[in-house]
């Protein structure tokens, strides 16, 4: 656990507390003139001993709050050295679709099944990517399943970034030879596994040469293509189907060429569940460290804040009393 100030120099609204106590050294020495005009008693060192104390924290506190202190968390989990895994998310514009207004589509179901996968291999670390006409990277490998949810969430969706040029089919999962031949995975992941979600609505490859070549590179990447697909969905942006889309029966026919280029193995959307078992059994037993990930961040301003209150409440009582 360590405490990080987020704007440290806040901390200088302290310096503000010499105002009041200044204010209150002047008052004490006028009215120490009248009692001695008067001879009165001074009161004992203790009662104003409170308040200069109340004063202080009140300040004190107040530029404390403002340096807004952070209280975080780190956590030590264990995380193969050997093996990593990416999944790629489709994210062209036929994934909007699905088989009635309201129900999921298949984007979201290929979202679950990224999230699902990664909960299912803790140990190994695990990237994310989006794939239109070309794949992009989001998140690299990491055991972090926060992370790896936050970014399926947040940072990716439909046709964000779009594809490079408006076409009925944006979809190039000719795309693919970018992952095994641009550093995707560490160099020292000698377990490579690339899980690809999608409808297999692709444009035709025009270089089958170059991507076989491609996944040819040593080490291996072993390949997993997820068809989420359907004849009767369809896309339901405002509750009736658009009348420009037609879902592709073509489809599973690109999604075998490509599986044979590449010596992939395709599944259907309804075998998804044994995904996670079959990474498991690709990337096998291997050695593993200690990773720190952070763990919880806990702002502290607004306790200091409420802490502040007593001190203020204590001098406003003794002012009215």
């Amino acid at each position: 656990m360590e405490i990080s100030f987020l704007t440290p120099f806040a901390a200088l609204l302290a310096l503000a507390g010499l105002v009041p106590l200044a204010v209150h050294r002047v008052r004490e020495r006028r009215l120490a003139r009248i009692r001695g005009s008067l001879g009165l008693d001074a009161p004992s060192w203790r009662s104003r001993l409170g308040l200069v104390a109340a004063l202080v924290a009140v300040c004190g506190l107040l530029g404390l709050a403002a340096a807004q202190p952070v209280v975080a968390t780190t956590r030590s989990l264990p995380e193969r050295t050997d093996a990593q895994v990416f999944v790629v998310l489709d994210t062209s514009r036929s994934m909007y679709a699905s088989a009635r207004p309201g129900a999921p589509t298949r984007f979201e179901r290929a979202r679950s099944i990224a999230v699902a996968l990664r909960n299912r291999l803790p140990e190994v670390p695990m990237g994310i990517a989006s794939m239109t006409d070309g794949v992009l990277p989001h998140l690299f490998p990491t055991t972090d399943r926060r992370v790896f949810r936050a970014t399926s969430e947040d940072s990716i969706d439909i046709e964000r970034p779009p594809p490079s040029a408006s076409q009925t089919v944006a979809t190039t999962l000719e795309g693919l030879e970018d992952v095994p031949t641009r550093n995707y995975f560490a160099s020292s992941a000698k377990k490579r596994v690339l899980v690809v979600l999608s409808d297999g609505e692709s444009r035709p490859i025009e270089h089958p040469d170059t991507l076989e070549e491609a996944f040819r590179k040593k080490p291996h990447v072993e390949t997993i293509l997820v068809r989420l697909w359907d004849e009767d969905e369809r896309i339901y942006l405002t509750g009736v189907p658009e009348v420009a889309y037609e879902p592709d029966p073509a489809s599973g026919e690109t999604l075998e060429q490509i599986a044979s280029l590449i010596d992939a193995r395709i599944l259907a959307e309804d075998e998804a569940g044994s995904l996670g078992g079959i990474v498991a059994d690709i990337v096998g037993d291997g050695p593993t460290i200690g990773r720190q990930h952070e763990g919880t961040r806990r702002a502290l301003m607004p306790w200091i804040t409420l802490l502040a209150f007593l001190p203020l409440g204590f001098i406003l009582l003794r002012r009215n009393l």
